[in-house]
This record gives C-alpha cells, structure tokens and sequence, in this order.
C-alpha cells in the first residue's frame, strides 16, 4: 500500500492498495499508524471496487463519494468526429501548466488535480498516453489514458469549459479508445461522479455502458471519526 498526499494536502493521506488486491486488517492498521506518524490529519482512498471495500468499512472508514463506472467493449464502433479547426498532439511539459488550469475549471475543488495528481494518473499504468486538443493555437482539452493488460483506463478528460458542445470531449474520448484499440485492450473503463450528469450522459452516447457495481472513495480521521 502506497502512502502519499491527497493532491498535495499535508493534512490528508491517500492510501492507495495494490489494485485488486485489498490489504489485510494488520496492514491497513501499520499504514493508518504510518499515516499518523507522518502528522496526516485524516485518510482518503483512490476509488474502490465493492470487493476492496469491506476491509476499510471494517475499519472506521465511510464513503466519501461514490461513482460511476462504465466501460466500452472496443469490438463495438469506436466515435469518430471531425471539429473544424482542432488538432490534437502529445502534452510537452511545457503544457502542464494550462493543462492544470484547464482541469481546475473543469472540476470542483475536491477532484482537480494539480501537478501531483496528474503524476498519478500518468503512473497508475504501466502505458499511458497524454495528448492535448488544441484550436487557435491554444490547449482547450486533455486526455490521460492508461493500459495494463488487457484492459485500458480512461484516468482524465477536461474540456475548458467554454468549448463545451463543439465536440471536444469527443474527439479526445475517439482519441483514447483507439489507442486503447491498437494495444489490444479488450475494453476501457472510466469512472466518473454521479453528480456528473453532463459526463455521465457524453460517454453513455458514445457506447460506454454501466458496470454492475460502481466505485467509492472513502475517508476516515486518522482517530476514527467520520469526515
């Protein structure tokens, strides 16, 4: 379990399990004891599957915020739209610092990234894939994408918000699923919240489809009360 700054908080610890593989009762145990060491106030999970949740629940922990999680089986047509006037290529570092303004328009306060977070995303696969959408010479969107085995991540897509509506946020998610295609995902997951109606409804038009069950963010204090 990776013990970190929940996008860098000093008060807040993100503890992140190995996914798919929750820790045991004693582990969580040593890093919530290690997170207190460190002088973190409080705890917050990445988001969790409902198999990783219960040793948490067990544990003190409540859900932060759940949601979505949908998934697009790449056999189905994958979304092509040409936007007069866009172009697409690889984020240079150089870029970071609008992408992250971008991204602080386009979320509330709790989820924006800042430079930590979006080093998490680029690290959370073993492949990503990092591109910006540009019109009239400036950066107007960004996608992260990952892969790992055979399955792709959608970790990131920001549009400014206002180019809403001119088929940004499609091209950006046609540009994601065809990498995903060319590395031989079998499908691509992407969560998002469940107040996100505007994102909700975008990939669901696109062919992304529910999952059973969805994901949660949970938090506790590091003495046990509720957040």
């Amino acid at each position: 379990m990776r013990i970190g700054q929940w996008r860098g908080d000093p008060a807040i610890a993100l503890l992140s399990p190995i996914p798919g593989a929750p820790p045991s009762r004693e582990r969580l145990e040593e890093a919530i004891d290690e997170a207190r060491s460190r002088g973190f106030l409080s705890v917050l999970t990445p988001a969790l599957s409902v198999a990783e949740q219960p040793v948490f629940f067990n544990h003190g922990f409540f859900v932060h915020e759940r949601l979505h999680l949908l998934g697009h089986a790449l056999s189905s047509p994958l979304p092509s739209l040409s936007v007069s006037g866009l172009r697409m290529r690889r984020a240079r570092p150089r870029d970071i610092r609008t992408v992250l303004a971008i991204d602080q328009l386009a979320f509330d306060d709790f989820w924006q990234f800042n430079m930590a977070g979006l080093l998490d995303a680029r690290a959370a696969t073993p492949r990503s894939r990092f591109r910006v959408a540009i019109v009239d010479n400036s950066i107007v969107g960004y996608h992260v994408t990952g892969s790992a085995g055979s399955f792709g991540y959608l970790q990131r897509l920001a549009v400014h918000p206002e180019f809403h509506g001119r088929g940004i946020g499609t091209a950006l998610i046609g540009d994601s699923l065809d990498w995903c295609a060319k590395r031989n995902c079998v499908s691509v997951l992407v969560n998002t919240q469940e107040s996100n109606h505007r994102a909700l409804s975008l990939y669901r038009s696109l062919g992304f489809t529910s999952e059973p069950t969805g994901l949660a963010v949970l938090s506790r204090s590091i003495d046990g009360m509720r957040q």
